[in-house]
């Protein structure tokens, strides 16, 4: 084989892994901004629904697309395109309303034009009282982020066809800021988002407000993986003591 045919088969085989690592790039991109999101947990706020070290993935498809749907969040578009509305009990990624650099996850509490209020702990929408009845404790500083028994309150979220989505609270504080509240009136096109962690959840009682509907990126679906402890999933040798080998391909609910 002559020097060229080397130099031009060494070209052409540059060329093919060029052209495969490009392609395999634009399909991931494709999945990430049309059907699936990674999502990390980056605080305790939705505990014990979901743990700091879950790794979830972000159905996009759910609500339709917005600019946030797209890396970057490019201006490219106003509103949503094929929109989808989310439904009361869902948990929900969307884009901190002040800095929509940020990622946010909480539960959807609020339709448009609910009215939401804190009462001594107890929610309420449109004036009543919504299910709540205590489960018992968990002693457990990998769920609560307390040492001791923490209070587990169950909340019977209704929906509008009649039907429930149950899920539980933890109560660390009996009477914290955010368990007393004014009436919010949830305006058109907006939601009211709260964390299962209510005595620490940063959510609309608080600075994130009402969030708009070209804020929300996803509906959170699955966790696909968990580690205690802030272990990075990286670190394999972690995997024995800190994996949460139960969570796994467990639903969000």
């Amino acid at each position: 084989m002559s020097v060229a045919e080397k130099t031009q088969k060494k070209s052409g085989g540059l060329g093919e892994t060029v052209s495969v690592i490009v392609q395999a790039l634009l399909l991931a991109l494709v999945i990430r901004t049309f059907l699936f999101q990674p999502f990390s947990i980056p605080s305790g706020s939705m505990r014990p629904t979901l743990l700091e070290g879950d790794y979830l993935f972000v159905t996009k498809w759910s609500y339709g697309y917005s600019r946030h749907s797209l890396p970057f969040s490019p201006n490219l578009f106003a509103g949503r395109i094929w929109s989808g509305t989310p439904e009361r009990g869902e948990v929900v990624v969307f884009k901190f309303p002040p800095n929509p650099s940020l990622d946010y996850i909480k539960r959807v509490i609020g339709l448009p034009g609910d009215r939401i209020q804190m009462r001594e702990g107890q929610l309420f929408i449109n004036g009543e009282a919504v299910r709540r009845e205590k489960t018992g404790e968990i002693d457990d500083r990998d769920i609560t982020e307390r040492d001791g028994p923490v209070d587990v309150y169950r909340e019977y979220l209704p929906r509008g066809d009649g039907t429930f989505v149950q899920y539980d609270t933890l109560d660390l504080t009996p009477t914290s800021i955010g368990d007393n509240t004014r009436e919010f009136v949830v305006p058109a096109g907006h939601y009211f988002m709260m964390g299962d962690n209510r005595d620490n959840s940063t959510d609309s009682r608080f600075s994130v407000g009402f969030v708009p509907e070209d804020n929300l990126v996803g509906r959170a679906n699955i966790i696909f993986f968990s580690i205690a402890g802030g272990a990075s999933p990286l670190e394999i040798w972690k995997w024995p003591s800190l994996m949460r080998a139960s969570r796994l391909f467990e639903f969000v609910r």
